[in-house]
């Protein structure tokens, strides 16, 4: 009278496709994360890595400072930027942000 028949359910989808099935939410933000996030960033930074390589003498440049200045010499560590005439300031590498085209600054 309060008790309702039990019945068997039926057999689902279990074992290695039910597995699957519930991580493939997961699997699919990891490969979305990487190709919104991971992968521009990468790229970005091979391309900052590419410039920081190519820079020589009379190149113009931005610091992350936002000095504007040219390049004197090189080194591998150390970049020597002419600022105004006479002033020469000596920064990181990695301290260079853009390399500006040629005749952009022509105060110095």
């Amino acid at each position: 009278m309060f008790i309702s028949n039990a019945y068997a359910q039926t057999a689902g989808a279990t074992g290695l496709e039910g597995n699957l099935m519930s991580f493939l939410p997961i699997i699919m933000m990891f490969v979305v994360l990487y190709f919104l996030m991971i992968r521009p960033q990468m790229k970005r930074q091979k391309e900052q890595k590419a410039m920081m390589d190519a820079l020589a003498k009379n190149d113009e440049v931005i610091t992350v400072g936002g000095i504007l200045g040219r390049v004197t010499k090189v080194t591998d560590a150390y970049v020597t930027i002419e600022v105004s005439e006479g002033t020469d300031v000596v920064i990181q590498k990695s301290a260079v942000t853009m390399l500006l085209p040629k005749g952009t600054i022509k105060t110095i």
